[in-house]
């Protein structure tokens, strides 16, 4: 029997994929992040399905529900909200399930990230503003960051700068991120991204804060940074040019090809 890791999505249950649908289905266990996820995403599950809310549970005992099922024979539909690939554990757990003996998978779901930024109706990479996206995290109470991943080095690229798990140092973040953006630089928090609560709060580095504060959001929401926000007047894309300027040279030299036939 397999554990799937799969990939939620930011919330909606219409966002999973074809793949993550049809895992749900054939799945008799569903270990999910009860934080995250509703009951419109679990409806996927068989009707008799055992459900298991993942939120209070240590990093030992989720693994043992796995281990459990697996002995069991029973597939385990472990659903990650998000995206697998980022901040989701998966790399903790499937260690311990190595060890046991347990097969495992990993089936990919859209990134809060993304589903942030299709709300914002918002491109993250505009041509000449800004070709690069930094996806980090800051550290409170929490796991020590990389000492070459510090944010004010981070931010030193100009790039766009999406931060996750940090709303709750909203305010703090975006003093820091003023020396290196300007106060000025747009930002947008968005929280629960494609749920039916979900909130957007588009302002500067210099207003975010007390936005964040006063909407009292604590959890679930994904804060990005950079000029790409609110660019306007930007070049377009060299490669639709490049191939736009090839065409029509090659136009040009069937028309020249045609008129010497017709002469």
């Amino acid at each position: 029997m397999t554990v799937h890791f799969i990939g939620a999505g930011p919330g909606a249950a219409d966002l999973l994929t074809v793949r993550a649908v049809r895992l749900l289905a054939a799945s008799p266990v569903c270990v999910y992040a009860g934080t995250y996820l509703d009951a419109a995403v679990l409806a996927h599950c068989p009707a008799d399905a055992t459900l298991i809310d993942s939120a209070g549970l240590s990093l030992d005992e989720i693994t043992g529900h796995l281990v459990a099922a697996h002995a069991a024979g029973r597939d385990v539909a472990r659903l990650c909200s998000g995206d697998p690939s980022l901040y989701s554990a998966v790399a903790e757990q499937a260690r311990r399930l190595d060890r046991a003996g347990v097969p495992w998978d990993v089936t990919p779901g859209v990134p809060a990230y993304a589903a942030a930024a299709a709300i914002l109706g918002r491109e993250l990479t505009v041509p000449e503003v800004a070709q690069t996206v930094i996806l980090t995290r800051t550290q409170a109470a929490s796991t020590a960051m990389p000492g070459a991943e510090s944010l004010d080095r981070l931010a030193a690229t100009g790039a766009t700068l999406v931060l996750h798990l940090a709303i709750r140092r909203a305010g703090e973040l975006a003093e820091r991120l003023a020396h290196h953006y300007g106060p000025d630089c747009p930002v947008a928090v968005v929280s629960r991204a494609s749920q039916p609560d979900q909130l957007v709060l588009r302002g500067t580095l210099a207003d975010i804060g007390e936005q964040v504060e006063s909407a009292g959001l604590r959890q679930a929401a994904v804060i990005i940074v950079g000029p790409a926000l609110a660019a306007e007047g930007f070049a377009d894309s060299h490669l639709y040019g490049t191939r736009i300027a090839r065409r029509r040279s090659t136009d040009a030299v069937v028309t020249d090809l045609g008129d010497e036939i017709i002469r």
